[in-house]
């Protein structure tokens, strides 16, 4: 029965986990004026870190996500074992589910409208709040208190997490904006090797109220961390059309900004073949996230020690993945870049699922691991920092917020579509389906998305003048 608790603990984590660490990049964005720029691709990670603004951004995310996660691995197995219903686990994870689809394009209006450094101070400071409620659902009758208490934390996540997304071409100059990028995927897969490990330590020496309390403390710190960036998070005022008298209502307002954001998208061609890329991937990344403990169970003979296992190895995978795009820069952007990058996500996706019933040997799995993790990181990173570049300033907070619905959107339907499937055609060949549909989405990316001096304009390295005016500034 624990095994099987734990296994329902990942499957409530998997998406989020593959998501971030295998096609998307969780966006922790900051910089300074006045980096010094350090000569060579291989320094400009640290350079980038150097940057004051972007440190305390990239410190309290990454001390937020290990909080997430020690809070993330503990919850489901206390509801389970508080009410002993998997259907009450199942309303918990589904209440978490809803905002992301039905709030996430609207709230990024608003992000588009408020600064956007107090959007992210303030929901830090309310997502804190958010978890202590969790203090009281102590019994089974309380229950409904951890899921008021999902709803609410991730309805505010909707407004943080495109604020973030943002922010970041503001504040990092577009030559360190890949290595920014892959910063936060570093410190994305660090908190999904430590935070798990600190929130079993936590939740044996002083239960779930010991975790709510370091994952609430963990928000309170980010958000003070974020308070103390000094650059201007204003969004730049936006030219509007003044509205019939009829139509000036608040809500008028609020549709008419919001179509205003989906024609940007759908005018600029490389934002539209993004996103749809990422519904394409997403639709999979839905499959997979109810599949994965069937696929470790059944294919695999492996348990819930496999499954974690398994997803340490893609998290190490993506450290060094993320070590290796900020070498390449700026090149990860192209079309080419993410394109064969997808393409090799997926075929390392059929290996892993075809492999056991030829070379039944775990490590060769959890090597193909280590491997998806590596290449997954490339399209997840340049993909993100071109939607950063090419999404005008003034939209940024409506095409991110576009961004959250239509994953969240298209991995609800791949979850709720891929209990169906497996029954009349197997795990595996479903699976095969979803690690084809990486594979045509890199197609996609090489076929339709504009050719790189139409993308991405290129930048030259700062003149020695440039170099001497930022070491002032520093």
């Amino acid at each position: 029965m624990y095994n099987f608790i734990k296994s329902l603990v990942i499957l409530r984590n998997v998406q989020e986990f593959f998501i971030s660490c295998r096609f998307h990049t969780y966006i922790l964005n900051r910089n300074i004026p006045g980096a010094i720029y350090i000569t060579g691709r291989s320094f400009l990670m640290l350079a980038t870190l150097r940057q004051r603004n972007f440190a305390l951004l990239w410190l309290g995310g990454l001390i937020s996500l290990i909080g997430d996660w020690a809070l993330m691995v503990g919850l489901p197995i206390y509801v389970y074992l508080l009410t002993r219903s998997v259907l009450a686990l199942s309303i918990a994870l589904l209440v978490s589910s809803i905002p992301n689809i039905v709030l996430s394009s609207i709230a990024g209006v608003f992000v588009d409208r408020w600064d956007r450094k107090r959007t992210m101070v303030i929901t830090n400071l309310l997502l804190a709040l958010a978890l202590l409620p969790l203090l009281l659902a102590r019994t089974a009758d309380r229950v409904w208190i951890i899921y008021l208490a999902a709803f609410v934390g991730t309805c505010i996540e909707q407004f943080f997490s495109p604020a973030q997304s943002a922010l970041l071409p503001t504040l990092v100059r577009e030559a360190h904006l890949v290595q920014a990028n892959s910063l936060n995927s570093l410190s994305s897969n660090l908190a999904r090797l430590v935070g798990p490990a600190l929130g079993g330590l936590i939740a044996a020496l002083f239960g779930l109220n010991g975790i709510v309390l370091v994952d609430a403390a963990s928000f309170l710190i980010a958000g003070i961390l974020v308070a103390l960036i000094t650059a201007s998070s204003k969004p730049p005022v936006e030219t509007k059309t003044p509205l019939p008298a009829a139509e000036a209502g608040a809500l008028a307002h609020l549709w008419h900004e919001w179509i205003d954001g989906m024609r940007v998208i759908r005018s600029e061609r490389t934002l539209s073949v993004l996103l749809t890329m990422f519904a394409i991937t997403m639709l999979g990344e839905g499959v997979f996230g109810v599949l994965y403990p069937v696929f470790v169970y059944q294919i695999l003979h492996g348990g819930a020690l496999q499954i974690g296992q398994l997803m340490s190895a893609q998290a190490v995978g993506g450290l060094i993945g993320g070590v290796f795009v900020g070498w390449l820069g700026k090149r990860i952007m192209s079309r080419w870049a993410i394109g064969l990058f997808g393409m090799a996500f997926g075929i390392t996706d059929l290996l892993i699922f075809n492999s056991p019933a030829f070379f039944p040997f775990f490590w060769l799995t959890v090597g193909l691991f280590v491997t998806a993790g590596l290449v997954g990181i490339g399209p997840a990173t340049g993909a993100q920092s071109l939607l950063q570049a090419k999404s005008p300033d003034a939209y940024r907070g409506r095409i991110f917020g576009a961004l959250g619905m239509t994953m969240g959107l298209f991995a609800l339907i791949g979850t709720i579509t891929a209990g169906f499937f497996t029954d009349h055609l197997g795990v595996v060949a479903v699976l095969n389906i979803q690690a084809a549909g990486y594979v045509f989405g890199g197609l996609l990316v090489l076929a339709l998305l504009p050719r790189e001096k139409d993308t991405v304009p290129l930048q030259t390295e700062p003149a020695p003048a440039d170099l001497t005016s930022m070491q002032s500034e520093s």
